[in-house]
């Protein structure tokens, strides 16, 4: 974990920390910075992949650290936005497509995909602790187009990948109300030739 220097504020969370003893740090760290002030969208881009099935001597580790990649920061997140987030605004979570169904390959992966995607429908209904008519949605990218993914996969047909430029415009958008699906929607980037479509699962 480091310092971003393009943002105004950064935290830098300890990985060996507990869940619990991150939050507490996140969230005195967002009071301080935020004061009583409100914001518009929280926005989780946490990443990450590993893959094993339950044969695999990585298993049991694999599954441990998309756990904590994935659910932990999504938790928080939403913890974030029970105090900070403006009345009507956004909260995004990573999912993930290959999470609708079962990934024998990448157990723990999808087990944490999965996992975000239940709560972001249970953020999304009546009484889950978020500020009046918040939108909650989880993103379902297949392979997004990142330096890391053209590193490791560099025969790939990359007209299949979705930018982050993409999504970036999809998520101001949504903060101005614009093409909004229903709250708790789970949608899929869908890209083909270059040209990405935000399908909702």
């Amino acid at each position: 974990m480091k310092e971003m220097e393009e943002a105004d504020a950064s935290i830098i969370v300890e990985p060996s920390e507990n869940w619990t003893a991150q939050e507490k740090q996140v969230l005195a760290k967002v009071e301080e910075v935020l004061g009583s002030n409100k914001v518009e969208a929280i926005i989780n881009v946490a990443g990450g992949w590993a893959g094993g099935n339950a044969a695999s001597k990585d298993f049991i580790a694999n599954a441990d650290l998309m756990w904590r990649q994935s659910v932990w920061s999504s938790c928080i997140t939403a913890a974030i936005a029970s105090k900070h987030l403006k009345e009507g605004g956004i909260v995004t979570l990573p999912g993930a497509k290959a999470a609708t169904s079962g990934t024998p390959g990448m157990i723990g992966y999808g087990m944490a995909k999965a996992a975000i995607h239940q709560l972001t429908q249970s953020l999304a209904a009546p009484n889950s602790g978020l500020p009046a008519n918040a939108f909650v949605a989880s993103i379902l990218p297949i392979t997004l187009d990142t330096p890391m993914n053209r590193k490791w996969m560099p025969d790939a047909d990359t007209t299949t990948w979705t930018s982050l430029e993409y999504i970036a415009d999809l998520f101001v958008r949504w903060s101005k109300n614009e093409g909004r699906p229903a709250s708790g929607s789970l949608v899929s980037l869908v890209t083909k030739g270059g040209q990405t479509e935000a399908v909702v699962v």
